[in-house]
């Protein structure tokens, strides 16, 4: 039961998240792609140790971002979580993700929080459901170029929900 409530929270508020993000008015598919490319997006990669509770993780990863001038963005990564003792028996991590860049937090524009929540898929010999959340910091220290710092719980939903939490840290690009 514990599991139906945590994926309706999140579903409820990745609905809401891409409700609030668009306008009033309804936009066409070309407005919403000319909306994407003027704002842009952003790819990343990253080193993650965590846990699960019981034993060091460590989550290896890419992904990409697009993100619309609201700070509304649209994202998919795909990374290797395994336990640190034994990383050759992990598991294949696949996510796709709503989230919101607080692009106005800083007078600079280089410090851009962020947060983010969505679907993922744990594979491995099978496929297992799960849901992720989290947030953190881009700090552009160039144009294209900058560190990413975040906190994300990726939860395996199969019997018992399992917490993978890790601290992410990695390079983002633009």
């Amino acid at each position: 039961m514990k599991q139906k409530n945590l994926w309706s929270l999140l579903s409820s508020l990745l609905v809401s998240l891409l409700f609030a993000a668009t306008s009033a008015e309804a936009q066409t598919a070309t407005q919403v792609a000319r909306q994407t490319r003027e704002a842009g997006g952003q790819g990343y990669l990253f080193v993650a140790p965590g846990g699960d509770g019981n034993d060091g993780t460590l989550h290896l990863g890419g992904g990409g971002e697009g993100i619309f001038k609201s700070g509304a963005s649209v994202g998919a990564e795909l990374g290797y979580l395994g336990p640190m003792e034994r990383l050759d028996n992990g598991l294949g991590v696949f996510s796709v993700n709503g989230g919101y860049h607080f692009k106005a937090a800083s007078r600079s524009g280089k410090t851009v929080p962020f947060l983010t929540a969505g679907y993922t898929g744990f594979f491995r010999g099978g496929y297992a459901n799960g849901v992720n959340y989290g947030g953190g910091v881009n700090y552009w220290f160039k144009e294209r170029v900058g560190l990413r710092i975040e906190f994300r719980d990726h939860v395996f939903l199969e019997s018992d929900a399992t917490h993978f939490l890790n601290a992410r840290i990695g390079l983002t690009f633009r």
